[in-house]
């Protein structure tokens, strides 16, 4: 099938999310608007400033279309701050912080960024058969998972001795999460993985 998969299009790494999927064959439209968010088939949160995004969010009048769509199946892939987002519940968050929600999950925000310094590192990932070079800039880490949530990887040994066995990429049904920024670089595995989501759920 063909789908469209929208990034959201208010603050972040939206251009290198595009040229990702792009480089995967998939049509790709940022999404500022409600009347966008409905006419796509997926959505990716790209990384940027969680609460910076979540208060354009609202002031776009996205935040309860955003929800509302996720609470109806619609696959999501949230990346760095996108993960933020998506999370039902947020450590150190900023002081009347929002998420959108979905993900059963606990996140600490800039965990990397404020107990380790940010890094780079490869990361195995559930269901690819190499290594992703993981790139972590004041990322956040999975504290805890609900019981319908797998974990799809966890911090190797070459990063810091607090950081080592965190879990960075997650899935829920049609939503996907990952700590680090896969749309930096060339690779576009992951981005693969969520477009095989997308179509899974169409």
């Amino acid at each position: 099938m063909t789908a469209t998969i929208g990034v959201l299009a208010l603050q972040g790494d939206v251009r290198e999310h595009v040229a990702a999927l792009a480089r995967l064959g998939v049509t790709a439209t940022a999404v500022r608007r409600p009347a966008e968010l409905a006419a796509v088939d997926g959505l990716v949160l790209p990384g940027g400033e969680s609460t910076t995004m979540a208060k354009l969010a609202r002031t776009f009048d996205l935040i309860e279309p955003l929800r509302q769509r996720i609470k109806d199946g619609m696959p999501a892939l949230g990346t760095c701050a996108g993960m933020i987002l998506l999370a039902d519940r947020i450590e150190d968050g900023a002081v009347g912080q929002e998420s959108i929600g979905g993900l059963d999950i606990t996140v600490r925000r800039n965990a990397f960024g404020r107990q380790v310094d940010s890094f780079e590192g490869d990361v195995d990932v559930v269901g690819l058969d190499a290594p992703v070079h993981g790139i972590f800039i004041r990322a956040p880490w999975v504290e805890s998972v609900g019981g319908g949530v797998e974990v799809l990887a966890r911090v190797g040994s070459d990063a810091e001795p607090e950081a080592v066995g965190r879990i960075v990429a997650v899935r829920q049904g049609p939503l996907m999460a990952t700590s680090f920024h896969p749309e930096v670089g060339g690779d576009a595995r992951v981005h693969g993985l969520f477009v095989d989501l997308v179509r899974q759920h169409a």
